[in-house]
C-alpha cells in the first residue's frame, strides 16, 4: 500500500534484465555475423588460394613479383624461387611475395585440334 512505484520496478527488475541484456547483445552478434560473411571469410579464401598457387610454382612458370617484376622461374627451392628476368640476368625472390603465376605454355601444336 505505502509502497511506491520506483519499489515495485526495482523489485521486478532482475526477471527483466536477462531480456534487456540479449537485446543489447543480438545486435553485436549479428555485426559480428556480417563481418564474418563479408570480409573475413573472402579473405581467407583469397589467402588459402594464394598459397595454394605459390605452393604449386615450378621451374618454367612465368611469375610477377610484389615489385611488378615479370620473369621466368628457373630454380625452386622451400622458400624462395630464382627468377630470370632477362638473359643471363637472375634475381632470387622469396615464393610469398609472388602476386601472380602463369603456368608454362604447352607448344602450340599440342593443343591445336586442327593440327591431328
Amino acid at each position: 500500500m505505502f509502497a511506491s512505484p520506483a519499489f515495485a520496478q526495482a523489485a521486478a527488475g532482475p526477471a527483466g534484465g536477462a531480456g534487456a541484456f540479449l537485446i543489447q547483445v543480438v545486435p553485436l552478434v549479428l555485426l559480428f555475423v556480417i563481418f564474418w560473411f563479408l570480409i573475413i571469410r573472402p579473405q581467407q579464401k583469397r589467402m588459402k588460394e594464394h598459397r595454394d598457387m605459390v605452393a604449386a610454382v615450378k621451374r618454367g612458370d612465368e611469375v610477377v613479383t610484389g615489385g611488378g617484376l615479370i620473369g621466368k622461374v628457373t630454380k625452386v627451392t622451400d622458400s624462395d624461387v630464382e627468377v630470370e628476368l632477362a638473359p643471363n640476368v637472375r634475381v632470387r625472390a622469396v615464393k610469398s611475395t609472388l602476386s601472380s603465376v602463369t603456368p608454362k605454355a604447352a607448344p602450340a601444336a599440342a593443343n591445336d585440334p586442327k593440327a591431328s
